[in-house]
Order: structure tokens, then C-alpha cells, then sequence
């Protein structure tokens, strides 16, 4: 999650830190007091591309800087792995430090883990790091394409369908390169040096099956050599070595029971137990100094290591999305280039491998299309229900998934959400629906549903609950606040019912200090927050104030 945000010359905000916590954070003010600029701040740290004319005027330069706290393993890795492929410096820990500064001269630089990087690679890890919906993002959900991305993170098919995706390519690729080659035989040459690159870069990594999955355990292990060794020592201090280590206390224990068991034979049984908790302990110990001796400190095996992973990642990225796909493409690289060294591009050879590759990626769609066809009625029938909750109380939502004419880069299959939001209407797709207020209760409705299984960490609603009020605005404070038990949420909110369900409150408030405004930010807690409250209410009255008190009270 995000931990800690730093702005510096940004707009109007001179210095700004900002320690965020787990659940829903939310943030309020007054219109004009800068509330977007934190979210165009966070913007340049994921990738967007710079607006220099966000530089606080009289400024240089600004700088964006923040640190992310990765409790989950496997985003941990990737992110690790991302780096490395990059020539970034993998995390030291669970946390991840990203920063960017822009100058007014035209310069601008961006970092992770204080090692330089591309403004692409720093747009990969964000995407992986915050997923971001503003007051018009929920236009997104209107496509066919992110309709069918909620229908795939739905039920993870994601794997399904990289696998198409990439069998997919090839075939349209060697399609494409048949067609082309009927009239041009000088791309033939160029198809037969790109196969020859391609081979040999992967000829010389030599990939075997399942063998990033055996070196990454075993770099796992090596990188925690010594922290291993130092527990080994530890428990055979605490067992055997020390004065007063536990076999010592029992071997004491012994003789104190032979004494008893000589005064009393019913102390016999006792003896018996103590002197198996002695074998025990010593095989204890004697299986943790074996497997200390074990452990390797070979620090040249672990840069191998790294060098192994990092090259077997490459071929991933380029070729996969994993190494079965790696090794799949060399050979059917192998078996063209065969083909084209062989008779000279016979085109006829060509068309029978097309055929081939044809019938896989249709396979491929059709396990996706029946994967998604399972999929299609639980996400329906969870959405449903979350809009139910959001004020569409006898709303009708479903997923219409039919056919398309011919594959696409996405399978075989296209999906329409349709909805009927409230009784005796026709249902009709969600791009017929024209109420914004509408659209963003699906959109939260959705990534409520998605939650669960939504593994970016954190999640921004800039203004999600516009054109939206009473028991609806009451029930998306609710919703945002159910999703923040699963993940880090940041709410830009104007609604009080909103703003109370937070885990955390702060206000942003515009000040004039030397003749220049600035932005500052305050936590707030106790008073101070229910007379934001108050103020979002209305004004302090006393009214304000009680209603203010009961909001908060349902939040203990």
C-alpha cells in the first residue's frame, strides 16, 4: 500500500508530506483548495507524462516522491523482477521508494530504489502499485474491451488468456508474412534473420521446463543464507550450548526425577518421559546442526543465480508470458526456419503450419470462451446485488457474451454488461445509460464485486459518488469502506455519509502565507473532524454539528 507521499513545488503546494493508512482514507476540502493536485502529483510517480506547468510558478523544479509498503509476496517479486529486467535495484525489504522530479528546463528524471529509470518502467510498476478512477473514468466501462477485462479479472482467467493472446500472434504474424511474402522475396530474408536472432537468443540461455520456477526457491533460500545461520546458532544456544540451555535443564531434571523415582518406583513413569523429551531434544538439534551445515553462503552461486533469473526473465517478456511459451516458440521458430532455409519459402509449407497454428489458437478461445461462459453469470448476479445495495433497488444486471466474426487479439468472444436500473425499463447496454451518477454506482458496484480478487493494493476514487445523495451516498460510504478490508482505499469525496465511513480523514485546506498561496494537509481526528463534517453539512451550526456526531457514530 501507499505509505507515505512527499510533494515538493507542485503547484500550490510548497511541501507536503503525507502518511496515509490501510483502509479508506479519505480526503475533503473546499473547490479550488487542491485536492487534484495530490492526485496529479501521485499521476507523475505512476508514469503519467509531465505538465510542466504543474512547477510551482517561481519554481525550478518539483519533485514526487513516495514510498510503497508490498505486503503481498508474489507483487513483491514481480515487482522485483521488473526491476532487475530494468537495471533497477530490487527492494531491500518490503518497501519500495519511487521518486521524480521535473524542471522547468525540460529535464525530467525518475528513480526506484534510488537507481535511474525509464518513464516506461516506472508507468509498469505504478500500474501494478494504483489503480486510479476519476470523475470521468468510469467512462472506461462503456468499452468492450475493459468490459471484458472485468469479465477475465473476474474470473482470473488472465493466464487463458495470455496463452490465446500470444498463439494468437503468431499465427496472424506468420499469416501476415505469407501474404507479404508472395510478392516480396527480399522479407523472406528478413524473416529468416529476425527466426535465426530469436533462436539463438534463446539457444543461448538453454531453458529448460519449469526451471525459473526451481531457481527462483533456490535464490529464495541463498538470499536468506545468513539470516538462516544466525537462527541455526541462535536455537543451538538456546538448546544445547548455553549454561542454561534447555538439555542442561533437563539433564538437571533427570536427576532430580532419579531421586524421586528412588524415594517413590511411581516417579518411574515420570523419569521415562523426561528422558524422551532428552532424545527428542537431541535429535532436535541434531537435525538443526545438519541443516546448518547445509546451508550455502556461496555468494558467486547467488550472482549466478540472479544472472540465471534475470536472463530467463528476458526470454519471458519477450516471448512468453511464461517459459512453456518460451520454449513452445523456439520450436516452432526452429521448425519455420527449417522450412524457409529448406525449399526456399514454400509457400505451400507456410499455409500447412498456418493451419496448424490456426487450429491452436482456436482451441486456446474456445477453453477461454468456456471459462468466461462460467464466469458470466457469478459476476452478474454479485453485481446485482452490490447495485442493490447502492440505491438500484430491483435493478437487473447482466453480461451478454456472444461470438465474434472472427478471432481477435482478445479470443473469440465479445461481452456487452447490460442493465435494467429500475422497473418496468428495458434492459440496455451501459453505454445507453446517460445519468453520470448512474455510471459511477456500476463502476463502484463492480470494483466492489472485483475486490476480492483485484491484486492492485491500492485504490483511488477521485469524486466516484458525484451526482449521488441521501441513503445512496450513505450506502457508497459503506461500499468504499467494505473494499478498504481488503484493500488500501483513497476517497476524494464532497459527501459528509462518505467522508464518515473513513478509517482515516484528512482535509485540505488553501492558505495565503506571504503573499503566495499554498496547500496544506491535516489529519483529522476527534472536533476537528466532525467540524468538517459540519462544514461539508452546511456550516457549524449546532444542527450540522449533531448530525455530524451521528454520522460518525456509525462508523465506531
Amino acid at each position: 500500500m501507499l505509505r507515505h507521499l512527499r510533494l515538493k513545488n507542485l503547484a500550490l503546494i510548497d511541501e507536503l508530506a503525507w502518511d496515509l493508512g490501510p483502509g479508506l482514507n479519505i480526503l475533503t476540502g473546499e473547490t479550488g483548495a487542491g485536492k487534484s493536485i495530490l492526485i496529479d502529483g501521485l499521476n507523475l510517480l505512476l508514469g503519467q507524462r509531465a505538465d510542466r506547468t504543474l512547477i510551482r510558478s517561481g519554481e525550478d523544479s518539483c519533485l514526487v516522491e513516495a514510498v510503497f509498503e508490498l505486503e503481498d509476496r508474489d507483487l513483491l517479486a514481480r515487482l522485483n523482477a521488473r526491476l532487475e529486467a530494468g537495471g533497477a535495484e530490487a527492494c531491500d525489504g518490503p518497501c519500495l521508494l519511487l521518486k521524480r522530479t521535473l524542471s522547468a528546463g525540460g529535464s525530467n528524471r525518475q528513480f526506484a530504489n534510488g537507481s535511474p529509470v525509464t518513464l516506461a518502467l516506472l508507468k509498469e510498476l505504478g500500474d501494478e502499485l494504483v489503480d486510479l478512477h476519476g470523475p470521468h473514468d468510469h467512462q472506461s466501462l462503456l468499452h468492450a474491451d475493459r468490459q471484458l477485462d472485468v469479465l477475465d479479472a473476474y474470473g482470473q482467467t488472465e493466464k487463458a488468456r495470455a496463452a490465446y493472446a500470444a498463439a494468437y500472434r503468431e499465427w496472424t504474424g506468420l499469416r501476415a508474412w505469407i501474404e507479404e511474402l508472395r510478392g516480396n522475396q527480399q522479407q523472406r530474408e528478413q524473416r529468416l534473420e529476425m527466426l535465426r536472432y530469436q533462436l539463438k537468443e534463446i539457444d543461448a540461455v538453454a531453458p529448460e521446463q519449469g526451471e525459473d520456477e526451481r531457481l527462483a526457491n533456490e535464490h529464495r533460500t541463498a538470499s536468506h543464507a545468513r539470516e538462516i545461520l544466525e537462527l541455526c546458532g541462535g536455537l543451538a544456544n538456546l538448546l544445547s550450548e548455553n549454561e542454561d540451555a534447555v538439555i542442561n535443564q533437563l539433564a538437571r531434571t533427570e536427576r532430580e526425577l532419579s531421586r524421586w523415582a528412588q524415594l517413590d518406583e511411581r516417579a518411574a513413569d515420570l523419569l521415562e518421559l523426561n528422558g524422551a523429551a532428552i532424545a527428542n531434544l537431541q535429535e532436535l538439534v541434531g537435525e538443526i546442526a545438519g541443516r546448518a551445515e547445509s546451508v550455502d553462503l556461496n555468494a558467486e552461486r547467488l550472482h549466478e543465480l540472479e544472472g540465471r533469473l534475470g536472463d530467463l526473465h528476458k526470454l519471458k517478456r519477450k516471448y512468453g508470458p511464461g517459459l512453456d511459451e518460451v520454449i513452445a516458440h523456439a520450436a516452432n521458430a526452429r521448425e519455420e526456419l527449417a522450412t524457409l532455409e529448406g525449399d526456399g519459402g514454400d509457400i505451400g509449407a507456410l499455409e500447412a503450419k498456418a493451419v496448424e497454428l490456426e487450429a491452436q489458437t482456436l482451441s486456446l478461445g474456445a477453453k477461454l470462451t468456456k471459462a468466461r461462459a462460467k464466469t458470466a453469470k457469478p459476476l452478474a448476479k454479485e453485481t446485482e446485488a452490490q447495485l442493490r445495495e447502492l440505491g438500484f433497488a430491483q435493478a437487473h444486471f447482466c453480461l451478454d457474451l456472444a461470438d465474434c466474426a472472427e478471432p481477435g487479439p482478445t479470443g473469440l468472444d465479445r461481452v456487452e454488461f447490460i442493465l435494467a436500473p429500475n422497473p418496468g425499463e428495458e434492459p440496455r447496454p451501459l453505454r445507453a445509460i446517460a445519468s453520470s451518477g448512474e455510471m459511477a454506482r456500476v463502476m463502484l458496484a463492480i470494483k466492489t464485486t472485483l475486490a476480492k480478487v483485484d491484486r492492485v493494493p491500492t485504490l483511488i476514487f477521485d469524486e466516484v459518488d458525484a451526482n449521488v445523495g441521501g441513503e445512496t451516498a450513505t450506502a457508497v460510504g459503506r461500499r468504499l469502506r467494505e473494499v478498504g478490508g481488503s484493500h488500501q482505499v483513497l476517497c476524494i469525496t464532497h459527501l459528509p455519509p462518505v467522508a464518515a465511513a473513513g478509517h482515516r480523514h484528512f482535509a485540505v485546506r488553501k492558505a495565503v502565507r506571504a503573499k503566495r498561496s499554498l496547500t496544506t494537509l491535516e489529519l483529522l481526528e476527534g472536533s476537528p473532524r466532525r467540524e468538517e463534517l459540519a462544514r461539508m453539512l452546511g456550516g457549524q451550526t449546532a444542527k450540522s454539528l449533531e448530525l455530524a456526531s451521528s454520522l460518525l457514530q456509525s462508523y465506531p
